[in-house]
Protein backbone atom coordinates (compact mmCIF):
# COMPACT_ATOMS: atom_id res chain seq x y z
CA UNK A 1 0.00 0.00 0.00
CA UNK A 2 1.28 3.42 -0.81
CA UNK A 3 1.32 5.67 1.98
CA UNK A 4 2.63 9.18 3.09
CA UNK A 5 5.70 9.12 5.40
CA UNK A 6 3.74 11.66 7.79
CA UNK A 7 0.99 8.66 8.40
CA UNK A 8 3.44 6.33 10.00
CA UNK A 9 5.92 8.76 11.37
CA UNK A 10 6.42 12.18 12.59
CA UNK A 11 9.38 14.36 11.74
CA UNK A 12 11.42 16.94 13.22
CA UNK A 13 14.30 19.11 11.74
CA UNK A 14 16.80 21.80 11.52
CA UNK A 15 19.62 23.73 10.92
CA UNK A 16 23.39 24.02 11.05
CA UNK A 17 24.70 25.79 8.87
CA UNK A 18 24.80 24.85 4.80
CA UNK A 19 23.36 21.47 6.42
CA UNK A 20 19.82 20.07 7.88
CA UNK A 21 19.09 17.34 9.74
CA UNK A 22 15.31 15.44 9.57
CA UNK A 23 14.44 13.42 12.24
CA UNK A 24 12.00 10.25 11.61
CA UNK A 25 9.93 8.89 14.81
CA UNK A 26 7.86 6.12 13.69
CA UNK A 27 4.72 5.04 15.71
CA UNK A 28 5.77 1.71 16.60
CA UNK A 29 8.78 -1.02 16.69
CA UNK A 30 7.21 -3.22 14.26
CA UNK A 31 6.99 0.11 11.37
CA UNK A 32 10.63 1.20 12.55
CA UNK A 33 11.99 -2.60 11.83
CA UNK A 34 10.51 -1.98 8.44
CA UNK A 35 11.86 1.50 7.77
CA UNK A 36 15.46 0.73 9.16
CA UNK A 37 15.52 -1.64 6.44
CA UNK A 38 13.94 0.29 3.76
CA UNK A 39 14.76 3.79 4.24
CA UNK A 40 17.92 4.73 3.14
CA UNK A 41 19.47 7.78 2.29
CA UNK A 42 19.18 7.27 -1.30
CA UNK A 43 15.80 7.09 -1.10
CA UNK A 44 15.80 10.38 0.92
CA UNK A 45 18.31 12.40 -1.40
CA UNK A 46 15.86 11.42 -3.93
CA UNK A 47 12.65 12.98 -2.71
CA UNK A 48 14.46 15.87 -1.71
CA UNK A 49 16.26 16.53 -5.25
CA UNK A 50 18.12 19.73 -6.22
CA UNK A 51 17.45 20.85 -2.62
CA UNK A 52 20.44 18.13 -1.30
CA UNK A 53 23.04 19.44 -2.68
CA UNK A 54 26.07 16.98 -1.20
CA UNK A 55 25.39 13.93 0.54
CA UNK A 56 22.78 11.95 2.66
CA UNK A 57 23.93 10.65 6.18
CA UNK A 58 21.54 8.19 7.75
CA UNK A 59 21.75 7.52 11.64
CA UNK A 60 19.28 4.76 13.64
CA UNK A 61 18.37 5.35 16.79
CA UNK A 62 16.64 2.33 17.72
CA UNK A 63 15.44 3.16 21.37
CA UNK A 64 13.56 5.81 20.01
CA UNK A 65 12.14 3.97 17.10
CA UNK A 66 14.00 6.77 15.03
CA UNK A 67 16.29 7.85 12.16
CA UNK A 68 18.16 10.78 11.70
CA UNK A 69 19.07 12.16 8.07
CA UNK A 70 22.17 14.76 7.64
CA UNK A 71 21.39 16.28 4.31
CA UNK A 72 24.66 17.91 3.67
CA UNK A 73 24.57 21.16 1.66
CA UNK A 74 20.94 21.44 1.83
CA UNK A 75 20.29 25.22 2.46
CA UNK A 76 22.63 26.79 -0.04
CA UNK A 77 25.06 28.26 2.54
CA UNK A 78 23.07 28.27 5.42
CA UNK A 79 19.80 29.32 6.76
CA UNK A 80 21.04 32.94 7.70
CA UNK A 81 23.60 33.47 4.79
CA UNK A 82 22.18 32.55 1.61
CA UNK A 83 21.23 36.01 -0.16
CA UNK A 84 19.75 33.94 -3.30
CA UNK A 85 18.27 30.99 -1.05
CA UNK A 86 16.23 31.68 2.32
CA UNK A 87 15.95 28.07 3.08
CA UNK A 88 15.69 26.65 6.61
CA UNK A 89 16.19 23.33 8.45
CA UNK A 90 12.66 22.96 9.68
CA UNK A 91 10.60 22.69 6.46
CA UNK A 92 12.38 20.00 5.26
CA UNK A 93 10.36 17.80 8.21
CA UNK A 94 7.20 18.81 6.22
CA UNK A 95 8.86 18.11 3.03
CA UNK A 96 9.83 14.71 4.27
CA UNK A 97 6.49 13.56 6.07
CA UNK A 98 4.81 14.17 2.33
CA UNK A 99 7.22 11.20 1.04
CA UNK A 100 5.21 8.18 -0.86
CA UNK A 101 6.24 4.90 0.11
CA UNK A 102 5.16 1.77 -0.06
CA UNK A 103 4.54 -0.73 2.76
CA UNK A 104 2.86 -3.65 3.43
CA UNK A 105 -1.15 -3.95 3.87
CA UNK A 106 -0.36 -5.20 7.63
CA UNK A 107 2.09 -2.33 8.62
CA UNK A 108 -1.07 -0.13 8.20
CA UNK A 109 -3.16 -2.25 9.98
CA UNK A 110 -1.10 -2.81 12.97
CA UNK A 111 -0.51 1.80 13.32
CA UNK A 112 -4.24 1.96 13.36
CA UNK A 113 -4.70 -1.24 15.32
Amino acid sequence: MKVRLGTIANTRSGDKGANSNVGIIFKNKTIYDWAEKNLTADIIKEHFGSVVQGRVERYELKNLFALNFILYDSLGGGGSESLLNDAQGKTHGQALAMLEIEIPDNLLEENNG
